[in-house]
């Protein structure tokens, strides 16, 4: 009896060995075709080992016995380690973003010093050397301000206190910046001037980096990645985040309330969304639906309560802030709206595009980045899986905006800026889903040669469009960057004497804002080179500067007679583009001028649209064809 009893005991503490040796084994073989199938036997050895296992427990007749320090130790010891390879996927809770087997399990995801560091180093490059795209940024936006810190400046009709068309908020937001500057650099103008084009760079910066965070803690390191490199290098976000525009401000505050959107805090994306509508660009409030609509789905009344409060208070300050500067209570934001929607409005006037305007728009300032992005909708079935709902609301104003401007006969490429950043969201979601197209949806773990090419292909995609992204930077500013450029050379020719003037014909809309024009150019004049249209007036401090309603200005873009200088004698300086045709030039008469800069200009129309619109080595300067954009000095004649 006793050599049975410590049989007995010995198969007893050799079947609790071999439970947890099978235990701690089970992960290495957890996905093996050959491991065999669970038995009685193995079962119960596991249960006998485990009592609180999920495995099916089976009547035993052996007594369980009570767990010990050291099995508990064991047991803790022996969990299911990780696999080799692992991602978000396998943690619960989270969003299926990554491939499976693909990132450490350590991982966490991109940090704010380098979205930070990253997108400051681009923004600073676009700050310093970014063109301006749109005369409406000089006349609508600079020379305001412009004339807020130095009390000269040109007005624009939206300006007159008739129409009020535009909130001086946004002016005085900016002067916060410029004031101070304008003390530091004194005279020093075009200092001023990129001093506030940093600060738009900075707002750029901090919207796009809480962007990149959310998604990274959200979807995983390397969708963060990808949308980080297109942010920071794609032509389109690398021009409009230094524009002084309010569609660039609303694409500041898209980037934010998306973010904010991600991470969780409703009521702040609601709120930033408002600022975006409000004191940027009031008619983006239809791309800020879907994200202030589901997060009031989420959190209705903290995200209600931020947004009333938001919208109620900037509307107060923006109608104070007009009274102050247009001497008569008016809301520049209804006037707007008014003049634009209710009113039928007349932007018509100022030209119209066929409906394909803005895919052509799209691929030169984000090639094949926006070809993707586009694709999004394609890859709805894994994006329902892997995205949904969150990342599917954020990008939804993508498509809405586009589809809505599109239908508008007036069209300009600045109407698209507030969706940019989500064109680079919605492209790195794509090729971050490249091998989903083609991986077995019932292995997630499959690693076929097809699904291999997939992964190899990402960053090969990535790389094609970065790289076509700074061939169409470069493009434009070496293409185009001369006015900028020409017009700082006057602050070396104060020769000229106090009070000289500044004679600009046909380039009036290329024009870079009176920051470039020294302090001993009494003004700047337009000529007549045949534009019919209205032009913008100096700010007239007898008729009341801001709150004046001069007479001269109307809302159908009628030119007035008063807008042209009649005597071209009294020119002390000239700015013309001299191209290859076979016009007249005044510059051509050296008896009369002398050019005291000159650079080259790309001509547009006789250059080829493959070579003008991308930089290719070798071939961009050979194929494209150039005219000088030229400063000119009347001669002084001998006494």
């Amino acid at each position: 009896m006793r050599i049975k009893c410590d049989f007995v005991k010995k198969k007893s503490i050799i079947a609790t060995d071999l439970a947890f040796f099978l235990k701690a084994t089970a992960p290495l073989f957890e996905n093996s075709t050959f491991l065999p199938q669970k038995t009685a036997p193995t079962e119960s050895l596991l249960t006998l080992s485990n009592p609180k296992s999920k495995i099916p427990k089976m009547s035993l007749s052996t007594r369980q016995r009570r767990a010990t320090t050291s099995d508990l130790l064991s047991s803790s010891s022996s969990q299911p380690s990780k696999p080799e390879s692992y991602s978000k996927v396998d943690k619960p809770g989270q969003s299926s973003s990554s491939d499976s087997g693909e990132e450490s399990g350590n991982d966490r995801g991109l940090g704010w010093f380098t979205a930070l560091f990253a997108l400051g180093m681009l923004r600073y490059m676009s700050a310093t050397s970014n063109i301006i795209h749109d005369c409406d940024e000089v006349f609508n936006y600079w020379e305001p301000l412009h004339y807020l810190l130095y009390r000269s400046g040109f007005q624009t009709w939206e300006y007159s206190s008739e129409f009020a068309l535009r909130s001086y908020l946004y002016i005085i937001f900016h002067e916060l910046v410029g004031r101070p500057a304008s003390w530091l650099f004194a005279d020093e103008k075009v200092r001023v001037f990129y001093a506030v084009r940093l600060f738009l760079g900075l707002l750029s910066v901090i919207s796009d980096a809480t962007l990149v965070v959310a998604v990274s803690k959200k979807y995983g390191k390397r969708f963060a990645s990808y949308a980080l490199a297109m942010l920071c290098l794609a032509s389109g976000c690398f021009f409009a985040s230094t524009s002084f525009l309010p569609s660039s401000f609303s694409m500041y505050a898209m980037s934010l309330s998306s973010g904010l959107f991600l991470l969780e805090k409703p009521a702040w994306a609601v709120a930033v969304a408002a600022v975006g509508v409000i004191l940027g660009w009031p008619f983006s409030i239809l791309a800020f639906l879907p994200v202030a609509l589901y997060s009031l789905v989420k959190q209705f009344k903290q995200a209600f309560l931020y947004g009333a409060v938001t919208s109620i208070a900037l509307l107060a300050l923006s109608i104070l802030v007009d009274y102050y500067y247009y001497q008569r209570w008016t809301s520049s934001v209804f006037n707007l709206l008014v003049y634009n929607v209710l009113g039928g409005g007349e932007s018509h006037l100022y030209g119209t595009e066929g409906p394909l305007f803005y895919i052509r728009n799209g691929f030169n300032n984000f090639n094949f980045c926006f070809i993707l992005a586009l694709l999004f909708l394609g890859i709805l079935p894994i994006a329902r899986k892997k995205y949904a709902p969150d990342l599917l609301v954020v990008i939804s104003p993508l498509y809405i905006w586009l589809a809505f401007m599109s239908l508008q006969p007036h069209k300009e490429e600045r109407f698209l800026y507030p969706i940019y950043p989500l064109v680079c969201i919605a492209a790195s979601a794509v090729i971050e889903s490249f091998p989903d197209l083609f991986r077995d949806k019932y292995n997630p773990y499959d690693n076929s040669i097809i699904v291999m090419i997939a992964k190899i292909l990402r960053p090969l995609a990535l790389s094609f469009i970065l790289c076509a992204s700074h061939a169409r930077t470069f493009s434009l500013i070496n293409g185009y960057a001369a006015p900028l450029e020409v017009y700082k050379i006057l602050e070396h020719h104060d020769d000229a004497g106090t009070g000289s003037i500044l004679c600009v014909g046909s380039e009036w809309h290329r024009f870079p804002s009176s920051f470039f024009v020294p302090n001993y150019v009494g003004e700047v004049r337009w000529i007549d080179d045949g534009f019919r249209g209205l032009l913008p007036f100096p700010f007239n401090a007898t008729l009341g500067g801001t709150s004046a309603g001069p007479p001269y200005f109307n809302n159908k873009n009628k030119a007035s007679d008063q807008q042209y200088l009649q005597d071209l004698q009294a020119c002390t300086f000239l700015v013309e583009l001299q191209l290859n045709r076979p016009y007249p030039y005044r510059g051509n008469d050296l008896s009369t001028w002398e050019p005291i800069a000159a650079l080259p200009y790309l001509d547009r129309e006789l250059s080829p649209a493959k070579y003008r619109s991308f930089f290719i080595p070798y071939l961009w300067q050979r194929k494209n064809v150039f005219g000088m954009y030229k400063l000119l000095k009347r001669v002084s004649k001998p006494k």
